[in-house]
């Protein structure tokens, strides 16, 4: 009887150490949000925008999973289940979607290295004004509009007046409707982004490659390294821990490709190819007003970019740096 005394009062002691432990782990935290407030003040705006814009909308997927009808709203509309995903998966144009979306991401990741050889280039620039000068160039592309920007690609394309088909009738060659081609239309699209985001994509490394010891430079010259040793046996491991940080975050949005430009560049002739999920949501949900089915495509679409995400979060662990 004794015993069993003794274990209650140990329990009962336990108890209240814990709830002593826990009183006094929230007072620090109050304290701490006390003496710090004028961060969550600064970080207050943030939230708010979060949590309007992004988290309250997302109550509206569940028109994915029925038949909405404005009139009747979206909690009093009639529940189907995945008969919108099922559609979309027996439709005879999925497949069309999935490799015109795929093939384009493909095809930029591909050049995701371009950003990198150019911040590394600039970086070994030493004549202050010429390197300026490049950067400018590189940079300024990233400013003009979209719509500007396809304004001036359809421009140069043009085959009676554009620039590149006359440089192409100098060669002797025929003149190509590069904008009505589909087999022209994911090269075109690539490229032209590239351009527009080359020099702005470098910034980001250029900053990293501007935190590496410089007494690492030293050091690897005087034991003879040349130029191109040291670039890559220093200046790429100094910013590994950024690449992979953007390859994965370039990965998240993998089946999301640039809209705006996709629609102003698109036409009938061309839609063999530039047909993506993400125009065909729009002409399904917009134009159309099929409302839960277009929500559905876009939901599988976000679905499977945060799968991918996932994945290569897990696998950018090994190098010993990820997003979480």
């Amino acid at each position: 009887m004794a015993t069993q005394n003794t274990s209650a009062a140990h329990g009962s002691n336990d108890i209240v150490a814990n709830r002593v432990k826990h009183v006094k782990i929230k007072n620090q935290k109050i304290r701490k949000i006390k003496k710090d407030w004028q961060y969550y003040i600064l970080l207050l705006p943030a939230l708010v925008y979060f949590l309007v814009f992004k988290y309250y909308p997302m109550y509206g997927v569940q028109i994915a999973f029925k038949n909405f009808i404005a009139v009747k709203g979206i909690f009093g509309s009639d529940w189907v289940g995945f008969t919108h995903f099922q559609r979309f998966f027996d439709s005879y144009y999925f497949w069309d979607l999935i490799l015109n979306t795929l093939g384009i991401n493909l095809y930029q990741l591909v050049l995701f290295p371009v950003s990198i050889i150019v911040a590394l280039s600039l970086n070994e620039l030493r004549d202050g004004r010429f390197k300026k000068t490049a950067q400018t160039i590189t940079y300024a592309p990233h400013f003009i509009s979209v719509v500007v920007f396809v304004g001036m690609i359809i421009a140069f394309l043009d085959p009676q007046t554009g620039i590149i088909n006359n440089f192409l009738k100098l060669l002797g060659f025929e003149p190509i409707n590069f904008m009505t081609s589909p087999a022209w239309f994911k090269t075109i699209y690539v490229f032209s982004g590239e351009w527009q985001n080359l020099g702005w994509g470098a910034i980001i490394y250029l900053a990293a490659l501007a935190g590496i010891d410089p007494q690492l430079h030293e050091a690897a010259k005087v034991d003879g390294a040349t130029r191109l040793q040291r670039i890559w046996h220093i200046n790429l491991p100094g910013i590994l821990p950024t690449i992979v940080i953007l390859l994965i975050l370039n990965m998240g949005n993998f089946m999301s490709v640039g809209f705006e430009k996709i629609l102003l560049m698109q036409n009938p002739l061309n839609l063999e190819s530039s047909q993506v999920i993400q125009t065909y949501v729009y002409e399904i949900g917009i134009l159309n007003g099929q409302f839960s089915y277009s929500t559905a495509v876009g939901l599988f679409n976000s679905v499977v970019n945060l799968i991918i995400l996932i994945i290569f979060n897990r696998l950018a662990r090994r190098t010993g740096t990820s997003l979480w």
